[in-house]
């Protein structure tokens, strides 16, 4: 079975009286528990790609079959399902929220998952003691170093056990130990949870050494 499916999916973005192709017609299929990486130049499509997945974009054309669901025939509702349940997100900007600490910013995310509020600290405290940072609860963004904010996003972005996680230049902030030690992580919930892992990168020798497949992107067309 195929977790995730595309046929001829396209994407064009208007701007003025110009029509810009980020995805022209590509075809692909990813299985259960496989490690992907997306590379690719700055405007090779690599980001609209990981959009449509997540649901945040829709398709100009095209199917995109996650689950055996289409996702262009989701309602508001069920789509904003599918990014609560079905995707997790890791961005290279983390995209924490500032005023909040990181167990906040966890148990935000759980409750819109829907867990009971007596239930949210406990799984808030275990999803930091699973990325390591079970002493570091009750600091903001702002008092952490890049390397435990991505952490944070990580286990917020475990928060409601997706089967997918979605990784955009995860270690793109990241000096060259740090972003080995956040690979790790990502390569865990791969090979240990069994989690399907769709990583965007711009860094070839870290795609090769932890992916199942490197699908190449070049112009919104899969070259390799």
């Amino acid at each position: 079975m195929n977790m995730i499916e595309s046929i001829n999916l396209a994407k064009e973005y208007k701007k003025g009286k110009i029509t810009v192709i980020a995805l022209n017609r590509i075809n692909f299929k990813i299985n259960p528990g496989e490690f992907i990486s997306i590379i690719g130049k700055s405007g090779s499509g690599k980001s609209t790609l990981l959009n449509l997945i997540s649901g945040l974009d829709r398709p100009t054309g095209g199917e995109l079959i996650i689950n055996n669901r289409k996702l262009h025939g989701l309602g508001r509702k069920e789509l904003a399902n599918h990014r609560k349940f079905t995707v997790g997100m890791v961005f290279q900007s983390f995209n924490l929220i500032q005023s909040r600490t990181a167990i906040e910013n966890i148990t935000l995310a759980l409750a819109f998952g829907g867990l009971p509020r007596k239930n949210r600290i406990t799984k808030a405290n275990e999803l930091l003691t699973q990325v390591g940072l079970e002493n570091r609860a009750d600091h903001k963004p702002s008092e952490l170093s890049g390397g435990e904010t991505q952490r944070v996003a990580i286990a917020r972005a475990l928060a409601n056990n997706p089967d997918i996680i979605l990784a955009d230049e995860p270690t793109g902030n990241l000096d060259s130990a740090t972003s080995e030690e956040i690979m790790e992580i990502i390569n865990d919930l791969n090979k240990k949870q069994g989690k399907t892992v769709i990583m965007v990168t711009h860094d070839k020798e870290m795609a090769q050494a932890f992916s199942n497949r490197i699908i190449t992107l070049k112009d919104g067309e899969i070259v390799n």
